[in-house]
Formats: C-alpha cells, sequence, structure tokens
C-alpha cells in the first residue's frame, strides 16, 4: 500500500513538472501560428505568415548557417580528440593519470564567463577576432574537458578483451580501434556530440563577444532582431525559436536508438 502511495506522489510530481515544462513549449507552437500572437496562451489565427517571414529573410538564414558551421565544426574536433584522448587515458597505465582526470573534471567547473577577457585578449593578438573558425576552435576547446571525462567513461565500458580478440587475428592497433572499438562506442559518439552540438548551438554568450560583423552572427544572436524598443514581435519570435530548435531535436530523434543503448556494454565479455 505505501509503495503504491509513492508511486502515485511521484506521478503527481512528474505530471506537474512536465506541466511546467509544456506551458512554454505550447506557447511556442500556438504564438508561432498567431500573426498577432501575445504573451497570454490562446488559440492561434492558423498563418503560416510568420514562417514565411522568418525563412524568407536572408539574415536568418544566413545565421541558421553560421550555427550549423559553429556546431558541426566544433563537434567533430571535440568527438576526433576525446575519442583519442579517452582511449589513451583508458588503456594505458600513466603516472599522472589520476591528476590529469581531476584537473579535467574541474575544467568543466570552470564558468564560461571568467576566461573571455584573457581569451578576448588572445584572438585580438592571432587575428582570430571576427572569424568563425576562431569560435569552431575557442568553442571545441571549451568543450573538450567534460567530453574527455565522459568519453573515457564509455571507453571503459568496451572490454580489452574485444580488441585482443582482434590483435589475434592479425589486426593492428589502429584497425582494432577503427572496426572493434568505435562501433561499440557509438552511445558514447553520439551523447558528447549532441552535448557539444547543442552546447554551441545554444550559446550567445561568446559569439556576442567575438563576433563582431552582424553577417556572421549565428542564429542564438539573432533571436534579438524580435525585440525592439517598445514592443516584440512574439509571432515571428515564436515562429524563429521553433526553427530554432529542430536541429537539436533532429539529431537527437536520429541518434537517439543507439544513445538508449548507454553503458550496457560493461561486462560484455563475460559468457
Amino acid at each position: 500500500m505505501r509503495a503504491k502511495q509513492e508511486k502515485r506522489v511521484a506521478y503527481i510530481v512528474l505530471t506537474i513538472v512536465a506541466v511546467i515544462f509544456a506551458l512554454p513549449l505550447a506557447w511556442i507552437v500556438l504564438a508561432s501560428l498567431d500573426k498577432n500572437a501575445s504573451l497570454a496562451v490562446s488559440m492561434p489565427d492558423l498563418t503560416g505568415e510568420n514562417y514565411i517571414e522568418v525563412l524568407t529573410n536572408p539574415a536568418n538564414l544566413r545565421s541558421f548557417f553560421n550555427g550549423l558551421i559553429i556546431s558541426l565544426g566544433a563537434a567533430t574536433i571535440v568527438i576526433v580528440l576525446s575519442t583519442l584522448a579517452a582511449y589513451a587515458l583508458s588503456r594505458y597505465e600513466m603516472k599522472h593519470k589520476k591528476i590529469f582526470m581531476l584537473s579535467m573534471l574541474f575544467m568543466t567547473s570552470l564558468p564560461i564567463t571568467t576566461v573571455m577577457v584573457p581569451v578576448f585578449k588572445v584572438f585580438v593578438s592571432f587575428g582570430l577576432y571576427d572569424n568563425l573558425f576562431g569560435i569552431v576552435l575557442f568553442m571545441a576547446a571549451s568543450g573538450m574537458p567534460y567530453a574527455i571525462w565522459m568519453m573515457k567513461n564509455f571507453m571503459d565500458s568496451v572490454p580489452m578483451s574485444f580488441e585482443e580478440a582482434a590483435w589475434v587475428d592479425g589486426a593492428s592497433r589502429f584497425r582494432g580501434i577503427l572496426k572493434v572499438v568505435l562501433p561499440l562506442m557509438l552511445p558514447g559518439i553520439f551523447t558528447v556530440g549532441i552535448y557539444t552540438f547543442s552546447g554551441c548551438w545554444g550559446n550567445f554568450f561568446v559569439p556576442f563577444i567575438l563576433l563582431s560583423s552582424s553577417e556572421k552572427y549565428p542564429a542564438s544572436i539573432m533571436l534579438y532582431q524580435f525585440f525592439g524598443q517598445h514592443s516584440v514581435a512574439y509571432g515571428t519570435l515564436a515562429a524563429y525559436s521553433a526553427v530554432y530548435a529542430l536541429p537539436s531535436i533532429i539529431l537527437y530523434v536520429i541518434t537517439q536508438k543507439w544513445m538508449s543503448q548507454g553503458f550496457s556494454m560493461g561486462g560484455g565479455d563475460k559468457g
């Protein structure tokens, strides 16, 4: 009886949390279909004018493209480098490995605002200011500590015996990584990739500080165009927000099959 009551309370709490999170999403969907949208949640006039206005604006399309360059570029760099680092940390005994891992963990707790002043100086000195490639490098560097920490945990769950069996069959270490380790690391790779992509895609502060040309702004900054001095274009803002959320949603839907495998390879060499 007590277990049923606890379960009922848990469902009630989860329902309340779901409703709290669902209301802003419901407003975005309804307001994006209403040309005269306001802050109040109401039935829309069911028009697609807001989406047409957003998707036919060259500045908006350019900002989405810039955001994809930054997010995909940083995610690719992070996945490649963190996988190589995780393999070395997982498979080799190193004298100061524990200190290195604790340093990685400490670096994940540093707020990005604490390093922006020296980073700005470095960017200006090396000619990377107002450069999309520089933003990609910085976003990749800032995402590396957490990615290495996470990727190593996934790498530890891949049994060493699988690689050893490949070596016995004549595979080189690189081929063993490519054919044995990486396929089993897909959950970790997709998790790190989505985490990095979402972090870059939604980052406002870094590009706002390190970019000065409006034509190089990503979508996260272009949200500001809908806020006027005395009014807000709620309908187009909601439509822009809905389109802005699509890449992360699509990426998650595509990769969730592999992500759901999690750490299930642990103990996979038993039997």
